[in-house]
């Protein structure tokens, strides 16, 4: 009996499309990604890549086309009704935002009231308006949603921002921030007991890839009578592990720390007697 490929869909093109692909490489998924393919194998994993248009895979995923995706949250809530998200990825970052012309007065969400609302997200959008009792008319736009202001389509937009660049072109500014949006992986249901199986063991490889971009290896060099004071302040694994220096009355003490709060102990190893601070990446950390 034929093997069984797990399917899973991402984003035809742009930044999504670029770190999904990276994600699945770094899991050791071989990946022929040629040009304009609507679809692909790995050569060393039982998985089919489909590259979809963002907006449409949801549906698949309903449909049962896909049985995995990688998708923004932000498309999650506006489309994603009963589809189960199994891992935030912690890429593609940015925010669900509402903006307006830099010369418009702006002192809250009252302001809103009885303007046009340029959006792709008219779902999203209305359910905010309907938490603050607003009434707003909404023109949906399947693209460059910035430019709607300027054309006098609408009195302001809600759209994706991520440095808020573009917004800054069109002349618009943030004024309210709905919720923020990462790249997230998603399932359908029904999988086989096959597919079940592949998707635990690609779950497994994202979460170590995952752990090790979050996480550093540090190596310090520390007094002997310093090691329990210094491992208290290190949030290990289990336990650091100690080496004795040839140097009498001194050991290396290896350890893991979470890339984000590194330099926040920083001050505190070194005043417990802390030296020669080594910090490296960790490409994965299987757990």
């Amino acid at each position: 009996m034929k093997k069984e490929n797990i399917r899973i869909a991402i984003q035809k093109s742009g930044r999504l499309n670029e770190d999904s692909l990276k994600l699945l490489k770094d899991c050791g998924i071989s990946i022929n990604n040629g040009k304009d393919q609507l679809k692909t194998t790995a050569s060393n994993f039982p998985i089919d890549i489909y590259y979809l248009r963002n907006g449409d895979i949801p549906q698949y995923l309903r449909d049962g086309v896909v049985d995995l995706a990688i998708v923004g949250e932000n498309l999650l809530i506006e489309k994603g009704e009963g589809i189960t998200t199994l891992e935030n990825l912690g890429f593609s970052k940015c925010r669900v935002s509402i903006a307006v012309p830099k010369e418009t007065t702006y002192n809250g969400v009252k302001d809103l009231e009885g303007k046009r609302i340029a959006t792709s997200y008219p779902k999203t959008v209305q359910k905010h308006l309907s938490d603050w009792g607003i009434k707003a008319d909404l023109h949906i736009i399947n693209g460059s949603v910035e430019i709607a202001p300027n054309i006098g389509l609408s009195d302001a937009i809600c759209d994706i921002v991520s440095s808020g660049s573009t917004l800054f072109k069109n002349n618009l500014k943030e004024v309210e921030v709905l919720f923020t949006s990462e790249a997230v992986l998603v399932g359908g249901n029904n999988l086989s007991d096959e597919k079940k199986n592949i998707l635990n063991t690609l779950l497994f490889r994202i979460r170590a890839v995952l752990a090790g971009k979050n996480s550093r290896y540090v190596v310090m060099n520390v007094p002997n009578d310093a090691i329990s004071h210094i491992s208290n302040i290190l949030p290990v694994l289990k336990s650091p592990t100690v080496m004795p220096l040839v140097e009498e009355g001194w050991s290396s003490l290896h350890s893991v720390v979470n890339k984000n709060t590194f330099w926040e102990m920083v001050d505190e190893l070194k005043a417990a007697g802390a030296r020669d601070i080594l910090v490296c990446p960790i490409e994965r950390m299987i757990q």
